[in-house]
C-alpha cells in the first residue's frame, strides 16, 4: 500500500498554473491513500473532488473552521481552505476532530480499506510549539479512539521539525506518548542514509523568497507495524520537489511511503505482562 502527504498551498501563488503540475505528480506517485492540507473550494468547485475524479479515487474534504485570517491573504472571502483524504478503496465513515487553538485546526479521519487514516495541519507560527504540543495530544487521542487491524497512518503537516517537543511527544519513542502505551513511528526514520529529506526546501523558489532555511516538517507516521510484518515501512522518499514543465506544484515537498500489506486484518491482542512467581 502507498501512502501520501502534501501541503498543496491553497490558491497562493499562480495556482491555476500549479493544478496541472499536482496532478502530474499525483499521477506519477500513484497512492492509494493521501492526506491533503491547504485544499481550495469555492462554490460547486472542489480542489479534492477535481483530483480525486483526475485519479480515480474516492474523497472527503473539509473545509477550516476559521478562515478568515486565510481569505484576507489572498482578498477572496469565497474561498475556503481545508483538509482532504483520497483513497483507492471506498470511505467507510469520517469524523472530524477539532485541535487546540485559535486557529481553528482539526484532524480529519477516514476508514477506508480497514486503514485507519488521518490528516492534520498544525499551527504555523514559529514561536507555537506550546500550542502544537497541545494539539498532537490531541491528535494522539484522536487516533487512539479509531482502532482497526491495520496500523494507524497519520499523515501531515506539522510546521515542526523531527526533534521538536511536539514530534518528540507525538511519536511516544523518546518522551512519554500522550496516550498509554501509543508509539507512532516516523516513517521517513526507513529512509536511505543521506536521502534528502527537507519537505520546506530552500531549493524550491516559493521557500527561498522567505528566507527561511530548510527543514522537514510534513510526515507519515504509521503504528507499530503487526506480528507477521504488516503496515511496516518498506520504503520512503519524496515527490514534487522540483518543478513541473517549469512549475513548482507547491512550495511544499510531499512524502511518499510504501507499507507491507495487512494480510489478517483482525486486531491484534496484546497478552498481559507475565506475572513473575518469585
Amino acid at each position: 500500500m502507498r501512502v501520501l502527504s502534501w501541503n498543496l498551498w491553497w490558491r497562493f501563488g499562480p495556482w491555476e498554473q500549479r493544478e496541472a503540475a499536482i496532478l502530474t505528480v499525483l499521477r506519477a506517485a500513484d497512492a492509494d491513500l493521501i492526506g491533503l492540507q491547504e485544499v481550495w473550494a469555492q462554490g460547486h468547485e472542489n480542489q479534492a473532488e477535481l483530483l480525486a475524479a483526475e485519479l480515480g479515487l474516492h474523497w472527503t474534504f473539509e473545509p477550516s473552521l476559521a478562515p478568515e485570517s486565510w481569505q484576507r491573504r489572498i482578498g477572496d472571502p469565497t474561498v475556503a481552505v481545508g483538509n482532504a483524504i483520497l483513497s483507492r478503496p471506498p470511505i467507510d465513515e469520517r469524523e472530524v476532530r477539532r485541535l487546540p487553538g485559535a486557529e481553528g485546526r482539526f484532524a480529519l479521519y477516514a476508514s477506508t480499506g480497514g486503514v485507519p487514516f488521518f490528516t492534520a495541519h498544525l499551527e504555523a507560527p514559529l514561536d507555537a510549539s506550546a500550542v502544537r504540543c497541545d494539539q498532537v495530544r490531541a491528535l494522539a487521542e484522536f487516533v487512539a479512539e479509531h482502532p482497526g487491524g491495520h496500523p494507524p497512518v497519520v499523515t501531515g503537516d506539522f510546521n515542526a521539525v523531527p526533534d521538536s517537543d511536539e514530534l518528540r511527544l507525538f511519536s511516544g519513542l523518546r518522551t512519554a506518548p500522550p496516550v498509554p502505551g501509543q508509539v507512532l513511528i516516523d516513517a521517513w526514520e526507513y529512509a536511505a542514509p543521506g536521502e534528502p529529506g527537507a519537505t520546506w526546501d530552500a531549493a524550491n523558489p516559493y521557500v527561498r523568497r522567505t528566507f527561511t532555511p530548510s527543514a522537514r516538517v510534513d510526515y507519515v507516521h504509521v503504528g507499530v507495524p503487526r506480528p507477521d510484518g504488516g503496515g511496516h515501512v518498506t520504503a520512503v522518499r519524496r515527490a514534487g520537489a522540483e518543478a513541473v514543465d517549469g512549475v513548482w506544484p507547491s512550495d511544499h515537498a510531499a512524502v511518499v511511503v510504501d507499507l507491507a500489506p495487512v494480510l489478517d486484518p483482525a486486531p491484534v491482542v496484546v497478552d498481559p505482562a507475565p506475572v513473575s512467581g518469585n
